[in-house]
């Protein structure tokens, strides 16, 4: 069963130097259409956010951006998603997308790719939410931060159980999936 009706998407402005993070976000828009699962985003029209964006519409799903005023002045607001939330602040922004969304993912990105995952989780280890979180390690990517949240845990700065809860998939399958089985624990109110 699937448990997840909205993901939420973290991903880059930019395309980044490779081809390979764009593919993994249009295969991350297959598999998220191919399940029957909306698309929360940024709003932007630029980079792995216009590709994943751009890719749910053309397989007929459905996209939800939320962009704060001062980036729609910019003009690099998407004008063709399903609905277009427009915020005050980035804070409002994620806000917002975690009220849309059942779970979070994170494409490869920048700082502000890490910020939302990183307020995202904090939220849930507060108690703001029960919405699980995976990264999905596009060759390897996110090795790095990894290996670092492993030595914060391995150090006593997280727990074991708040260790697990950021979930690491190799393919956009594998994440939807983890998604799917943690947002089916948070459902029934058991810890994940």
């Amino acid at each position: 069963m699937n448990h997840l009706r909205r993901v939420a998407v973290y991903c880059g402005s930019a395309s980044g130097k490779h081809p390979r993070f764009a593919a993994a976000a249009e295969a991350m828009a297959a598999a998220m259409v191919e399940r029957g699962v909306d698309l929360v985003y940024g709003g932007g029209r630029l980079g792995l956010m216009g590709v994943i964006a751009d890719s749910v519409l053309a397989g007929g799903g459905r996209v939800y951006g939320v962009i704060p005023e001062a980036l729609v002045n910019l003009e690099v607001a998407h004008g063709g998603v399903t609905e277009l939330h427009t915020v005050v602040t980035m804070h409002d922004r994620k806000a917002k997308m975690t009220e849309l969304c059942d779970a979070f993912v994170a494409l490869p990105g920048g700082i502000g790719t890490l910020d939302e995952l990183f307020e995202a989780w904090s939220w849930n280890a507060l108690g703001y939410h029960k919405k699980p979180l995976c990264l999905l390690n596009v060759d390897g990517f996110w090795n790095g931060l990894i290996t670092f949240i492993d030595e914060a845990t391995e150090n006593g700065f997280l727990s074991a159980h708040r260790r697990k809860q950021l979930l690491v998939a190799q393919t956009p399958e594998e994440a939807l999936e983890l998604l799917d089985r943690a947002a089916d624990t948070a459902q029934q109110g058991m810890i994940w």
